[in-house]
């Protein structure tokens, strides 16, 4: 998995957990695919400090994966899905 892909999804996970800022920036360059100089333009702040709070936003990411393992979880919980009789499976994607 890219980079890119593993934030995306964590973003999905602990997005919740940042700061309004972060989200901003984030967003900013990993949805609406900006570079570093428009939204450092956009937000009127250097290239530097979009790229420090991009790598704060990406630190603090890893870190909440590290301690909670929701995404690493849920991608098991797909997996033994998978391997399940079709019924049940069915029945337990219903669910969730």
């Amino acid at each position: 998995m890219t980079d890119r892909l593993k934030y995306i999804n964590l973003y999905d996970y602990y997005g919740e957990l940042l700061t309004e800022k972060q989200k901003e920036y984030f967003e900013d360059y990993y949805f609406d695919n900006l570079t570093l100089a428009e939204i450092a333009e956009n937000l009127e702040v250097s290239r530097n400090a979009v790229h420090k709070q991009l790598k704060e936003t990406e630190k603090n990411l890893d870190y909440f994966e590290e301690v909670l393992n929701l995404y690493e979880k849920s991608l098991k919980i797909k997996e033994i899905i998978e391997n399940l009789d079709k019924e049940i499976k069915d029945k337990i994607e219903e669910l969730i």
